[in-house]
């Protein structure tokens, strides 16, 4: 359980803007689920999708999403994670392979969706703070999942396997080279090549949670390298993508 507590180079919640928010969003709340929910809405609904507002922001790093308030899925994930686990809340990252457009034409090609696993009640529940729009209604459930897609294996589409306690290598790398949207639909990966570091099924040893104060006065260990994925060069995915970004459909499956 410890790695989905680790302070992390893309889940850098020693950062003053990540604890100036927590304290603001959270103030004397103790409960873990009343934490999960507030932090769940707040990145969900206040800090918007990269590719709903055509931003060329491009951010990455969990203090960054928050000082820029923008960022993609995988983006937005490092950020509920990182308010997430200055708690003390385990947190971890799913991931599905999904067509990058709305309807059943697969010429745009997929893409490596992003959404939250949180340790809570002695279980993981699965949360996407991906950013609702129409047609898209993902919300806080203690049950059934209720994520911004559903995945349709007729077209290719699934869910990948397990939960991951450190943000996924090449996307990062991918997000912190492109300097443009269009760049990020040029390259971004649709698979993952990694494995889990838990089984949401299994049984945990909760005797390692930690402290859930935020004013822990040791400060955690952080990982200061960028890379990830420490694996040889992963797999760039040469996706055909001509997006207009004012003229062709909206692109938003990401």
């Amino acid at each position: 359980m410890e790695l989905f507590l680790q302070e992390h180079y893309y889940i850098d919640f020693s950062s003053p803007l990540i604890r100036n928010k927590a304290a603001e969003l959270f103030g004397p709340l103790e409960d873990s689920v009343e934490i999960a929910m507030v932090a769940y809405e707040f990145v969900r609904d206040e800090i918007p999708h990269t590719f709903d507002i055509r931003s060329d922001i491009i951010t990455s790093k969990a203090s960054d999403v928050l000082k820029h308030k923008t960022g993609i899925c995988h983006a937005k994930a490092n950020l509920l994670a990182a308010l997430l686990r200055l708690r003390g809340i385990p947190t971890g990252f799913c991931y599905a392979r999904l067509m990058l457009s709305d309807d059943d034409d697969d010429s745009l090609g997929y893409a490596l969706h992003c959404y939250n696993a949180i340790y809570l009640g002695g279980r993981w529940i699965k949360v996407d703070a991906r950013g609702n729009k129409p047609g898209v209604d993902a919300r806080f459930s203690l049950g059934e999942p209720v994520l911004a897609y559903p995945c349709r294996p007729e077209y290719g589409e699934y869910l990948c396997p397990g939960i991951y306690a450190s943000p996924h290598g090449a996307t990062m790398r991918m997000l912190d080279r492109a300097t443009r949207l269009q760049e990020v639909l040029d390259e971004i990966p649709d698979t993952i090549d990694e494995s889990p570091d838990a089984d949401e099924s299994q049984d945990v040893d909760e005797s390692q949670d930690v402290d859930e104060s935020p004013d822990a006065d040791e400060s955690p260990d952080v990982d200061e390298s960028p890379d990830v994925d420490e694996s040889p060069d992963a797999v760039e995915v040469d996706m055909e993508v001509d997006v207009k970004m004012e003229e062709e459909m909206e692109v938003d499956r990401s």
